[in-house]
């Protein structure tokens, strides 16, 4: 008999499942929308047994769309949000709700990290104090001390649910290091909670969860849960990953020099390297683990950035709207830089570096600029923040080329888009005929974790086809120079105006 795998992504909007043969080809998926808490503006949660349900409801409805012969599923893995955390008792049982990274209430505990030790934390942990796990743990011990107190462990949300799914208590819960640079209390490099970070900002080191690979195997389904899936008892299931570390496995980043855009509704640059340099100096590129142990994925990204597109064609193309294609038809008439727009993508504040207080601009309009302008000024102002996110990435590995880069996401689709990252980064891209690039990472990490794959790499690069490729222009690159730096000058007099931290942000020497 064939055996198949199944992976679930535990996403912010909803659950997506996905059934997989052997080749790694995907057979049927489904897709299950979550329900977010939101009573007011900055509080979000979701509740975990809702999660559970809407799971266990995804992995049903696959199985029985599917028609899938039970007995063939040989593996399952999940993966899920990375910045949110939550507790578990030592049952296993949650004991605080879901507390999603779009939950802003931490404000005032990160606030306090980044002034004690913020430093200190980005060079162990690989990332800057966010609203991320390490804030959301002083939140809940200061504002909850009885949930904090009932906490034998704080877990992510799809280690709680492979918990659940197979029975784990809080000892044999487990925390997998692709999420340690949201932790703002790991040694990251040695994999590893720090002890002089939770001593430094006293948090307790027993309700850390063990440290484990995505690969590990961390318990078999149970026979209640087998139930109510659809499927058979002790079917093994990985530990798994964040969401996007198995979607950045799932595109082959293995090689280190590789880039990759992730061109979604946020606008993610990736790339691969295989030794730890956190960005201690820019404080802007983020330092994953990869789902494969001694490789590391540097990474930033623009907040909202490919909404900044939908948000011009929705906003001002009138009604009905314009559609993408003839936006583009009429931005790839222009010459580079649009004729003297600079746009500022960060609606939701600028990211990385930090400046919360940023917004969105447009500079330089003028009576002669039309829809097309701003159409394509909108493409190239991400594309300059990408361009200095490179240029910290060379500063930190000089020796590495990243002169290729792989694009994926709803952005991939724009040839014009593609065509201005490529000019303005002055790299080669390709874009991939990829599916949910989450799910077959996921897929793989279960089938290797399981033993039904005997190695990650094969799979993955079997499956991924090149679609286009998109060489950079020399001239146009050159255009694209004075028009970089303008960017970089407009996001630090905006610092001055909004009154956020207007010194980061330089292309580094």
């Amino acid at each position: 008999m064939d055996k198949n795998i199944i992976s679930v992504d535990i996403g912010t909007q909803g659950t997506k499942a996905a059934l997989f043969d052997e080749e790694l080809n995907m057979l049927c998926s489904s897709f299950l929308p979550s329900r977010l808490h939101s009573p007011s503006p900055g509080v979000v949660w979701q509740e975990p047994l809702e999660m559970l349900d809407e799971c266990i409801g995804a992995v049903r409805q696959l199985v029985e769309s599917s028609g899938v012969d039970p007995k063939s599923v040989a593996a399952m893995g999940l993966d899920g949000q990375m910045a949110g955390i939550m507790g578990i008792d030592s049952a296993g049982e949650a004991s605080t709700v879901y507390d999603s990274w779009l939950d802003t209430r931490c404000a005032p505990q990160a606030q306090r990290m980044e002034e004690k030790a913020g430093t200190r934390v980005i060079a162990l942990s690989g990332g800057p104090v966010t609203f991320v796990h390490g804030p959301k743990i002083l939140w809940w011990k200061e504002n909850h001390p009885e949930a904090y107190r009932n906490t034998a462990r704080f877990v992510l949300p799809h280690a709680y649910l492979t918990g659940q799914l197979c029975g784990l208590s809080a000892r044999e819960s487990y925390y997998d290091w692709t999420h340690l640079h949201f932790s703002c209390l790991a040694d990251t490099k040695n994999r590893q909670w720090s002890g002089e970070l939770l001593n430094l900002f006293d948090i307790d080191a027993g309700k850390m969860a063990r440290i484990v690979s995505p690969f590990d195997v961390a318990g078999h389904l149970t026979k209640p849960m087998a139930d109510r899936c659809g499927l058979l008892s002790g079917i093994p299931l990985a530990a798994g990953c964040g969401d996007t570390a198995a979607s950045t496995f799932g595109t082959g980043m293995f090689e280190p020099g590789k880039l990759l855009d992730i061109a979604g509704t946020a606008s993610v640059l990736c790339s691969v390297v295989d030794e730890y340099v956190p960005d201690v100096a820019h404080q802007t590129m983020t330092m994953m683990r990869s789902p494969v142990d001694g490789l590391f994925l540097p990474l930033s990204y623009i907040n909202g950035g490919g909404m900044c597109i939908r948000w011009f064609r929705n906003q001002l193309t009138g009604i009905p709207h314009a559609s993408y294609e003839e936006l583009q038809r009429e931005a790839e008439t222009l010459p580079p830089g649009s004729e003297g727009i600079v746009f500022v993508p960060h609606f939701s504040g600028r990211v990385l570096p930090s400046n919360p207080a940023m917004k969105g601009a447009y500079l330089g309009l003028n009576f002669n600029h039309t829809r097309a302008h701003m159409y394509r000024a909108v493409m190239e102002g991400i594309a300059y923040e990408y361009a200095y996110y490179l240029s910290v990435l060379k500063d930190l590995y000089p020796g590495v080329a990243f002169d290729r880069m792989l694009v994926v996401g709803g952005g991939s689709e724009s040839t014009l888009f593609n065509q201005i990252k490529a000019d303005v980064l002055a790299v080669g891209v390709s874009t991939l005929h990829t599916g949910e690039t989450a799910l077959i990472g996921s897929a793989v990490i279960a089938g290797v974790g399981a033993g039904l794959l005997p190695d990650y790499a094969a799979p993955i690069l079997s499956a991924i086809r090149q679609k286009e490729e998109f060489a950079f222009n020399e001239s146009r690159h050159r255009a694209y120079l004075p028009y970089r730096e303008a960017y970089l000058d407009a996001i630090s007099r905006l610092g001055f105006y909004y009154g956020g931290n207007h010194q980061r942000g330089e292309t580094p020497a």
